[in-house]
């Protein structure tokens, strides 16, 4: 059974542990603390989560998830996380992480300052522009008319692939936006932001909404 590591145990990183054990994964789960800080979250989560560290989240989990936002100074245990994939939901929000001039500037996006943080992981930016709570309620079995798409961003196509059936799994359809270069493309601000803030969009607007989307600099 393959095992889901998750590094936050917040609204985002919470609600997609409970998805995928509602999906048949299993789940290790960690918060900035210590793991006995996460005894009611695991119970409600149930038999199929326990609490760790981070860094033993990164060694345990088949790939792991990033809850938690974006450093300047890489906080997460990038030697236990080499050579995974790793899903990073994190959006650049200056109000609450403070101003970044590397990504203000346009130099890099969010995601691909990860990547550098990451050098020897797979990082791959998805479930950024679907609210945490909206996990269950908006997911659709395949071919319901109703089904929306997540878009995602990698330099990898292996952690596309993964991330794409995951996400199928989960109850939605996958537009690949990569590279990580072009994250930004679904980033805070943009028409697909606004779009999913409104309920989402099915694969066909997703992947129109992402072309047309003008440039702008990240945090602006």
């Amino acid at each position: 059974m393959t095992t889901i590591g998750i590094i936050g145990a917040g609204e985002v990183g919470s609600q997609i542990a409970r998805k995928a054990i509602a999906t048949g994964y299993t789940i290790v789960i960690a918060n900035s603390r210590v793991p006995e800080t996460l005894t009611d979250l695991i119970t409600d989560l149930g038999p199929s989560a326990r609490a760790a560290t981070a860094a033993e989240v990164a060694l345990t989990g088949d790939f792991v998830v990033i809850a938690v936002p974006l450093r300047l100074a890489n906080d997460m245990p990038a030697e236990e996380l080499a050579g995974k994939i790793v899903i990073d939901t994190n959006n650049y929000m200056p109000g609450r992480d403070g101003r970044f001039p590397l990504l203000d500037s346009g130099q890099m996006t969010v995601h691909e300052l990860r990547q550098v943080q990451l050098p020897t992981s797979k990082v791959i930016k998805a479930f950024t522009h679907i609210q945490a709570p909206t996990l269950f309620p908006f997911a659709r079995p395949q071919g319901d008319p109703d089904r929306i798409a997540l878009a995602v961003s990698s330099d990898y196509p292996e952690a596309v692939e993964l991330v794409t059936r995951l996400q199928d799994q989960f109850g939605y359809d996958t537009v690949d936006n990569s590279p990580l270069s072009e994250s930004w493309r679904t980033g805070p601000g943009t028409s697909v932001w606004n779009q999913s803030l409104m309920g989402g969009q099915d694969r066909e607007a997703l992947a129109r909404n992402l072309v047309l989307e003008p440039r702008r600099q990240p945090g602006r």
